[in-house]
């Protein structure tokens, strides 16, 4: 099964509620949430507040993508306002065991994200324990970006690595995901696919960009 985690930050904030509705009404069962702190990445994007709001009008599960460079000043906001998973940078932290125990420790589920030049194995010693690996496909900090024609072997060597360490974690890819990039990211082992523009920027609108991104379940599986 492929699970598509429309990224908010694609999204018109001044019709964000209506604009999650209506990916809701589609199918979309999650939602992705980028948190960036100027430092880490060059841009800066929403708070706790945002959080806040948007877990007011919808029970979606909600991801929260750590992409700052002290995750564990960040954490405890983003959880106590409603995050159902929150993905912590491998390149900010020595050993990111400690947070991940500590989020887990609130009951919701953990994940670790490496850049696209971030070898994929240094996941390998957070495997067991988290719950989703993310694998960047551009380099964080801006949405629109086009997807890095390595990504596909790179995805394919993290699932290999999560079947032998982890087979219930979730691989999740992020950046320049649309109806033409999903099938190389989900063919290479991909089973969750955050896509911003590709959805809330799609000339069809929302509704018809998720169809469209839905569909790819009826022509492709991913390894593993």
């Amino acid at each position: 099964m492929i699970h598509i985690s429309p990224s908010i930050l694609a999204a018109d904030f001044s019709q964000l509620g209506a604009q999650v509705a209506e990916a809701e009404a589609a199918g979309v069962q999650r939602l992705h949430v980028d948190v960036m702190d100027g430092h880490f990445v060059p841009n800066l994007s929403m708070g706790p507040v945002v959080l806040d709001g948007l877990r007011a009008h919808t029970k979606l599960f909600i991801e929260v993508h750590l992409m700052v460079q002290q995750p564990a000043k960040f954490t405890a906001a983003f959880i106590s306002k409603g995050a159902d998973l929150v993905i912590v940078h491998h390149e900010v932290l020595e050993d990111a065991r400690p947070l991940l125990a500590e989020i887990k420790k609130h009951g919701i589920q953990a994940g670790v994200a490496i850049n696209p030049n971030t070898p994929v194995e240094a996941l390998a010693r957070y495997l067991p324990l988290i719950d989703l690996a993310l694998c960047m496909t551009v380099f964080p900090g801006f949405g629109g970006q086009a997807f890095l024609p390595e990504s596909p072997e790179r995805i394919t060597r993290l699932r290999q690595l999560i079947a032998a360490h982890n087979p219930k974690c979730d691989l999740e890819v992020d950046g320049g995901i649309d109806a033409k990039t999903a099938p190389r990211a989900v063919s290479a082992g991909a089973n969750v696919l955050v896509v911003g523009t590709g959805i809330f920027r799609h000339l069809a609108g929302i509704a018809a960009a998720i169809r469209e991104l839905q569909a790819l379940n009826g022509d492709l599986s991913p390894h593993g």
